[in-house]
């Protein structure tokens, strides 16, 4: 059982360096998470389906940090999804996520995100704008159908198929409109060859350009941009959390926390009493 299962898993890895373009680390990183999982977890084939149980490797990695527990247990659920997705019978046991503790969310500088508009090709624009003009999360773009833009509003399903409408600006209408007319999309907003572009191949994409100024971002980080920019420009959080699609305020409020800390370093970058001080003064 565990032959076919490793069978499984190099063909899931060939589909991650062909259909999405994963690094050759990233590559090298679920080969080895997936190794060590398929060791450990018990696997049951009843009635024509896979039961998986993650209890025996979660007691084996029980004692690393919490954050490597759930990339590891990630990794194996994606690997799970890719079968399901593949018409494999599959369900897992004792496959509780992991909850890691928040950081601040890190947002991309205006400053890099106007550079690499001036650069990036049609629809890397499009897809940038998409993120950082809207607010939206990587699942809401892949989603995104052209039915859903129209008299310059947007109209978005978020989680839990929660219905939100967002203003589309007239810079961003004016690049759509030149976008459509170059791409010529059928269905969706991004496509490849008739079929909606995957969370990955945009995330792909986003990082892509990016890195031709030397920067490393998520494109999860330009929704922080959106956020955190309509902070800093006195927009209030009720609006922002609407916009968002956040079903909580206090969700939101973690951006608020970023544009204190931002404006914490401006005022000591700024403030002549933030250095040295003489004595005698």
């Amino acid at each position: 059982m565990k032959n076919f299962f490793n069978h499984q898993k190099s063909n899931f890895l060939t589909y991650l360096e062909n259909n999405l373009n994963y690094s050759s680390l990233t590559i090298k990183t679920y080969q080895l998470n997936l190794k060590e999982a398929l060791k450990y977890i018990s696997i049951v084939f009843d009635d024509d389906c896979y039961e998986v149980d993650l209890m025996p490797y979660r007691m084996y990695i029980a004692g690393k940090n919490r954050k490597t527990i759930y990339k590891k247990i990630s990794i194996l659920k994606r690997f799970v999804t890719y079968l399901k997705e593949n018409g494999i019978c599959i369900y897992l046991k004792n496959d509780e996520t992991i909850k890691v503790s928040k950081t601040l969310p890190k947002p991309v500088s205006t400053k890099y995100i106007f550079e690499v508009l001036a650069i990036c090709s049609h629809e890397e624009k499009m897809l940038i704008l998409m993120v950082y003009s809207l607010g939206l999360r990587i699942s809401e773009v892949s989603n995104l159908k052209i039915e859903s833009i129209k008299n310059g509003w947007v109209r978005i399903k978020g989680k839990g198929d929660k219905i939100r409408r967002l203003p589309l600006l007239d810079s961003v209408k004016t690049i759509l409109d030149l976008y459509l007319e170059f791409s010529h999309p059928v269905e969706y907003l991004f496509e490849k060859s008739g079929k909606r572009l995957s969370e990955n191949q945009i995330r792909y994409r986003l990082q892509k350009v990016f890195k031709k100024i030397g920067v490393k971002i998520t494109p999860h980080q330009l929704r922080h941009s959106f956020a955190t920019d309509l902070l800093e420009k006195g927009a209030r959080i009720t609006d922002v959390s609407l916009l968002l699609g956040h079903t909580s305020l206090e969700t939101t409020q973690i951006y608020t926390k970023l544009s204190n800390n931002v404006k914490m370093q401006y005022y000591q970058k700024a403030h002549p009493m933030c250095g040295e001080l003489d004595e005698s003064t």
